[in-house]
């Protein structure tokens, strides 16, 4: 009788190429969030050079807090299977998810200040595709290697081999709580408490230290007297103050005086800016403050995404509105009264051109841009125009348009040349590039 068992010599299954390891978090090599540790064992690099270039673009341009922060949130910790920001989205808010947000937070809060610098964005990314290249390469060569390795393992594995014992393997890591993680109620006497995340539906125990809806089974020390000996003592710990009113009254008032400190002196924009900055910079604090003293509620994540979303669009205000609201009238007397460029932040800006005396075959140019408001160009009745409106949002009325047609729209430029009504005799010619960025641009011709 035959037996279907494999023979002692009879050669296995060629061994297959050792696949790399899996991109985690590192727990041991872990300075912050154990990211640069986990990109440095997944690319076979030091991560020391990681932690270097991270924090080289993190001066710049914030690019480096951005990176981070979000490879905190999206990375799993090495051992697990889920990560910080699918545990946000659940509702298990955890320190490390915090100080994840905070840090992706300030980046963008970083970059959009430095969003016009070009020449150290550029430096930033050449940096950053430097480091690429060098991580994509030294993958690569991690699989050539774990390939030419799995090809040495087969042509060995005809070899027969003593059956080995059973591997030793390691303990399991226990992860203690931290000092953040331990179970809080509110009285400290009664009721269930939550334990493992600042906040969340996770690990529902109550005072014998028993898990919801388990059941203390005969004999065991949880059937015991409240005065048993050996009977555990839960740790518990009174609720900690929550601080979220709080954080939100410093941030308006940070919002405020850095809105009104730069009011006179700066563009809207760059007001608006300093004021949403400074609130967000208290919001970060708080959350910081909250791991050691206090607690925050979604809230407060809540209301500083919405601070950093408003701050992410007053970077699209243009820099020529000013927050002063002015009436300007420009009325040159001659050709030679002609201005090259006439500007305006915040208003109504008038030139006046309707008794320029323009000799045939003359240009005159000149350029006009209000950043918000209303433009307004008078031109002479015998003058051929040349001009060039652009509009950022607004309306463009020309000479034959119906003054009450008003048309709202984004992103208006128009070319168009303007020639003096039929049986007059045509005068030099104006030659007018006109812009403005959130309004109307108005041209009329002079009656007479």
């Amino acid at each position: 009788m035959t037996s279907s068992m494999p023979s002692q010599h009879e050669a296995p299954p060629p061994a297959e190429a050792v696949s790399a390891p899996p991109l985690r978090r590192s727990r041991g090599s872990k300075v912050v969030g154990g990211v640069c540790g986990g990109l440095g064992r997944y690319f076979d690099l030091d991560p020391v050079i990681f932690r270097v270039v991270v924090g080289v673009l993190a001066v710049p341009g914030g690019l480096g807090l951005i990176f981070y922060g979000f490879a905190w949130l999206l990375i799993p910790l090495d051992g697990e299977e889920e990560n910080e920001g699918r545990r946000l989205l659940t509702g298990r808010v955890s320190g490390g998810t915090l100080a994840a947000i905070l840090m992706a937070l300030v980046g963008c809060g970083v970059f959009l200040s430095m969003l016009h610098s070009g020449s150290m964005l550029g430096s930033a990314l050449l940096v950053a595709f430097a480091l690429s290249s060098a991580a994509v390469w030294s993958r690569h060569r991690q699989a050539g290697a774990a390939e030419a390795e799995g090809r040495a393992d087969a042509a060995t594995a005809s070899r027969p081999v003593a059956e080995a014992p059973p591997e030793t393997k390691a303990p399991p890591l226990v992860e203690f709580p931290s000092w953040w993680r331990d179970p809080i109620v509110k009285d400290g006497s009664t009721g269930k408490i939550a334990i493992g995340y600042l906040w969340g539906p996770h690990g529902i125990v109550d005072q014998d230290g028993l898990v919801d809806g388990e059941v203390p089974k005969p004999g065991s020390q949880w059937n015991a007297g409240p005065d048993a000996p050996g009977r555990p003592k839960p740790s518990i710990r009174r609720s900690p103050y929550s601080i979220g009113g709080l954080v939100y009254l410093l941030a308006m008032v940070a919002a405020v005086l850095g809105t009104a400190l730069t009011w006179e002196s700066q563009p809207l924009g760059t007001s608006l800016q300093t004021g949403l900055v400074a609130a967000l910079a208290v919001f970060g604090l708080g959350l910081v403050v909250s791991s050691f003293l206090g607690r925050t509620g979604f809230g407060t994540v809540f209301l500083t995404v919405v601070t950093a979303g408003l701050l992410a669009l007053t970077t699209a205000v243009p820099g020529q509105i000013t927050t002063e609201w002015i009436r300007e009238t420009w009325k040159p007397a001659s050709v030679a009264a002609v201005q090259p460029r006439y500007e305006l932040g915040t208003g109504v800006g008038t030139l006046d051109l309707s008794a320029l005396a323009v000799p045939a075959g003359t240009t005159v140019s000149s350029s006009i841009e209000v950043g918000a408001g209303q433009l307004k160009v008078i031109v002479p009745k015998n003058a051929v125009v040349k001009l060039h409106a652009q509009v950022g949002l607004g309306d463009l009325q020309l000479p034959g348009e119906p003054a009450n047609d008003i048309d709202i729209s984004p992103d208006r430029d128009v070319t168009r040349t303007l020639n003096p009504p039929a049986g007059t005799n045509p005068a030099g010619t104006l030659d007018l590039s006109l812009k403005v960025a959130v309004g109307q641009v108005e041209v009329t011709r002079a009656a007479s």
